[in-house]
This record gives structure tokens, sequence and C-alpha cells, in this order.
């Protein structure tokens, strides 16, 4: 993808004298920063020092040519009573500026106040770049390398590494920092989960976002395309759509949102976009549903990985008061899920934040577990939030990965692939795909991650879901095509006559129900009708001949939808023959038989 040829060398070592660094080669140096907070960190706490010091001589290289004009501009501006900040950003040539005479090579030369100084270098810096370091709570890591008397250690270190712009370009600067985030979340498993998804899971989702837009992919077609992330932990997802669009189309550039919860994933997410020349005002901090910090703003693409399973009682009173006072003008319009699990508010979410298709339209991937498949019964919000995105054909692919895939969880998971701009064969359909078989093994698990989906496993599901076409291997579906409706059902109240002592049909006494038959609720069922049938046909076929005095109550009737996944993939294997069985019988006693007698002997 990136040519390994492209040479990075750290400052101060002769470029004769080593071989030339690719991005992964660049980040085990810096992460050798580690050999000097061994003893005095955890492991898992070494990317705490390592992330915010890789960004701060980052920032350091990028305007260390442009220093002088901008100190100089700060003092003229001041002094004319004017707010420096406008001038100091076009000096800077950057979305970000410093205003301290210092940096981390200067810092070196005064020893004996080196802490104070490098809390007035990062003063230094305008409130945007500022606040990533406040998120990463830079100050107490700095107090704790000084109790240690590491900080001139590491500050020297780093000063010693060249990430100038004219060496390490933004890509593989953006690539450097991803291995030092990939580093950083593997050794502290325990918190990688939450905020980490699996590369390879990113790049099958981001391979499946782009494939119908040939204008996009179009080489030399200089389009301009958004991207957002409600969750966008560390910002690996819109990091892996850049790549992609860059490798497809290096003429097209992607703007990049994202929100994230989290203040240190926050941090380096914004930190990995200012890295690569993105707008960092685009990276908000806080909790998506309960403060969208993007009101207002659609999205050509986007792509979200929300956590499974976690319940929303934090954010009830505000989402609640959304769905009910705004309806469809806000987020949560179609219904709300139990509040045990909060992952379909992040799909409406989304479907909130789509270009509308007479304005080019969307398109998003979402990554949940199995409950929002069919969790719910009719009427109920995930029912009629499955009911919403059917009926208004949004569904393209709903894709089963293989389990064990993610660093925090063993389930199985899904990926959804949702659209507004459906090209004309896949319009009233949706296409499952069972992908659960396309992995390797790891060769080291990563906490619940032993399974991983390799080049070839991601181009063949990509194929598949480009082809639209039902496939079967090794006689097992693979994909399947579907109608919308072929997933929604009426549920229909069979209704039997209450009887008396006598056996006689109890009847109504007044009002609307004088001279009905009266309702035996303890005799009440249920029954679900496929959407595509008549439902008088149904009872007649598969009520009446077991309750020749049954009828339905149609003020009760609900139509519910629910994707029975696995059911369309299950394929009946016949059991083994009896004899065979017998014979295995005869073989595991005899050698049971066996080890007893020479356990007795």
């Amino acid at each position: 993808m990136h040519s390994d040829s492209q040479a990075i060398w750290p400052l101060g070592m002769h470029k004769k004298s080593r071989e030339p660094m690719n991005h992964q080669a660049l980040s085990s140096f810096i992460w050798s920063v580690a050999d000097l907070l061994r003893g005095d960190y955890k492991q898992s706490e070494y990317g705490k020092v390592i992330l915010p010091f890789t960004i701060l001589r980052r920032l350091d290289c990028v305007l260390e040519a442009t220093k002088p004009d901008v100190l100089a501009e700060f003092e003229a501006k001041t002094k004319a009573g004017l707010n420096p900040a406008p001038f100091l950003l076009r000096k800077a040539g950057q979305t970000f500026f410093n205003t301290s005479p210092l940096d981390l090579v200067k810092l070196l030369g005064d020893q004996d106040h080196i802490r104070q100084n490098l809390y007035a270098y990062v003063q230094g810096f305008s409130p945007e770049a500022r606040d990533i370091f406040e998120r990463f709570d830079f100050y107490t890591q700095v107090e704790r390398l000084a109790k240690a008397n590491l900080l001139y250690l590491v500050v020297e270190k780093f000063a010693n590494i060249d990430l100038h712009p004219a060496t390490v370009d933004n890509i593989h600067m953006g690539l450097v920092f991803e291995e030092l985030i990939r580093k950083f979340a593997e050794i502290s498993n325990e918190t990688a989960g939450e905020h980490f998804t699996p590369r390879e899971v990113i790049r099958l989702m981001v391979n499946l976002l782009f494939i119908e837009d040939d204008d996009v992919l179009s080489a030399g077609n200089a389009v301009v395309r958004t991207i957002y992330d409600p969750t966008a932990g560390t910002g690996g997802m819109l990091s892996v759509a850049g790549e992609y669009l860059l490798d497809h189309n290096p003429q097209a550039r992607l703007t990049m949102f994202g929100q994230e919860l989290n203040d240190e994933s926050y941090a380096i997410c914004k930190a990995d976009m200012l890295i690569k020349g993105q707008d960092v005002g685009n990276i908000v901090v806080g909790n998506t549903l309960s403060e969208d910090g993007h009101s207002g703003r659609k999205f050509d693409y986007m792509l979200s990985n929300p956590p499974f399973g976690v319940e929303w009682k934090k954010v009830e009173k505000t989402v609640r008061q959304e769905h009910e006072q705004k309806g469809f003008d806000g987020r949560f319009g179609p219904g709300l899920p139990r509040v045990s699990d909060g992952s379909m508010l992040f799909l409406m979410h989304l479907l909130s934040k789509m270009r509308p298709s007479t304005d080019g339209g969307s398109r998003f991937g979402i990554v949940l577990n199995g409950s929002p498949l069919y969790t719910g019964g009719a009427g109920s919000g995930e029912s009629e939030i499955r009911r919403y995105v059917l009926e208004n054909d949004l569904v393209e692919a709903i894709i089963g990965l293989p389990t064990d895939m993610f660093y925090n969880t063993g389930i199985a998971t899904y990926v959804w692939i949702l659209s507004n701009k459906k090209p004309a064969a896949r319009k009233g359909k949706v296409q499952l795909i069972d992908a659960s078989a396309y992995w390797q093994r790891m060769r080291k698990s990563l906490g619940s991650k032993r399974k991983e989906m390799s080049d070839e496993h991601i181009s063949i599901v990509t194929r598949m879901f480009g082809d639209f076409v039902d496939a079967e291997e090794d006689g097992k579906p693979i994909s399947r095509i579907f109608n919308n409706a072929d997933f929604g059902y009426t549920t229909i109240t069979v209704e039997r006559p209450l009887r008396d002592e006598a056996g006689n049909t109890v009847l109504g006494a007044k009002g609307k129900q004088k001279g009905k038959p009266q309702p035996d609720s303890a005799l009440r069922d249920t029954e679900n009708v496929p959407l595509g049938e008549n439902i008088q046909d149904y009872f007649a076929r598969e009520v009446l001949p077991h309750a020749p005095d049954a009828w339905i109550d149609e003020e009760k009737s609900k139509v519910g939808y629910e994707i029975p996944f696995n059911r369309h993939f299950y394929v009946f294997e016949p059991p083994r023959s009896l004899h065979v069985i017998d014979e295995e019988l005869k073989t595991v006693t005899a050698s049971i038989m066996k080890m007893l007698e020479e356990l007795a002997e």
C-alpha cells in the first residue's frame, strides 16, 4: 500500500549509518521509549506517556519553520490590542499554532527547569491543540516522570526523533501513530475492546461502504466526501476509510467527523486527525445519545461500532424526551429499545444523519450483536425500528461475522449496511451473508479475540456483496437475497369464548359487546402470520380445524419484523445411524474396561 522504500530517519543518525525506516520500524523506534519507563510504569501505562509525547514532537516539527513569523506576529498583534488567533493560524499555515518561544530541543538546554518550561510550552498551543494534552491528563504524567527522574531522558529521546513533514508526510505519520495506538491497545486489553475495533473488521466495512460508488473511486476524480463515526474511539474507522480512498483515488478527499465519550480515546482521535491535517474541530467530545455534537449535519458515509449490550439508563430521560416531544423530527422517531441495550439508538442516530437521497444519499455500516435482529415482539421498540428500516427500504445487507473477533467479547456479531441510495437491483431487497466460516486462528490471542479475517476472506465477502446473488459453498448457503416483506408478520390475537358452568357461551350484556361472545382470557393465544399471506386464509387453515369457535380480535393485530439470520443458513444434518452409534459405544466401552483392568493390576 505505502512503499517501504520511503526513507524515514530519526534525527542525529546519519543516513548512511542506518537502513531506511518504514512506518512500522519508526513506530517501534518511538515505542522503544518504553525501555526508559520499565519499572516505574506498568506496561499498560506506556501509551499514556508515548502517545502525547509523539504528538508533541510532531506538532513541534510541523510548526518549526513558521515559528519565528508566528512569534513576531503574536507580538505585533498583541501590542496593537488585536485578537492574534486568526493571524497566527494564517502565519502557521496550520489549524493550530504555538506562541511559546520554546520547543523540545530548547527544553533540553535548561535541565533544572524542564518541568516548568514544558508546562509553559504546552500552554502556548492554541486551544484545540492544548485540549488534546489536557484530555490525556498530560500534566499528571509530567509530574510522575519528574518524580522518577525520567522527564529529561524522555524529552531528550523525543527531541532526537525526526518527525518533520519533509521526512515523514501526513500519510506516513498517520500510519505511525495508528501503529502506536494499536500497540497501546494490545497491551492494555482490559479497555481495548471498548475503544478499539479490529483492523480487519473496519477494512471489511469500508470495502462494503465504497464498493458501489464508482464515481468516488475513479482515479483522478477530485471528489470531496464526508464521513462520520458517532462512537469514534481512537479514530480507527475514520483512518482506514481515509487510507482506502487514498489508495483507490488519490485525488479524492474525505472530510472526517466524529464524537467520542472517553477522554483519552477522544484525545488520541483528535491528535490522529491533527496529524493527518484534518480539522480537529470536527471531532467532538461527549455522549452522542444525549448531546449530539453534530446536530443538523448530514454525511455521505458513516461507520460505527457502538457498545453492545450496554444499558442507556444514564441518558434515558433525555432520549425519551426527544422521542416523545420531537418524534420523527428528532433522532428516535421509530421507537426505543429496552434500556438494557442501547446499540439500536446509535442505529437510529445514524439514520437521522443520512444525506437525503435527492442530495446524493448516504450509506453507513454499523456493527451490532445478535439482539437487534430478533429481540422484541410486534409493537416493541426493537420491532418498530426494524419495521422502519425495512419498510423504508434502507437495509442493503447484513453480514454475520465469525465469533471471537473482538477484544472484549466472543459473541456473534453482525455488520449492517444501510443506504438510501440503493442501486436498482437492490431496491426492495435485503442480502444476508453468512461469513462466520471466513477466519483464521491468530498466532496469539488478544483478550477475547482469537480469530481474524485474512485479506482473502475480506475480498471474498466483499465480492459476494458486490455480486448480489444467492450463493452456496460446499452445499451450504452463504449468501441469500430476500424481499423486505419476507421479514414481516402480523401478530393476531386468537380468542375463544368464555363458557358458564353449563358450557354455554357467555354473551356481553351492554354497550358494544351486547350479544357478542365474551373472550376467555385463559384460552387467549397469538399467532404470527407472514406479511405476504392472507390472514383469513391462514386462520381458516391453521386455527379453525383445532378451535372451530375461535375468532380474531382485529383491534389487537400488530405488524412486527424480525430477521432470524441463523434460521436462513441452517442446513439439516441427518443423525448418524443407530448402528454407527452402537459401534462407537462398544469401542469406547472396551477402551474404558482396558484402562480399568490396567489400574487394577
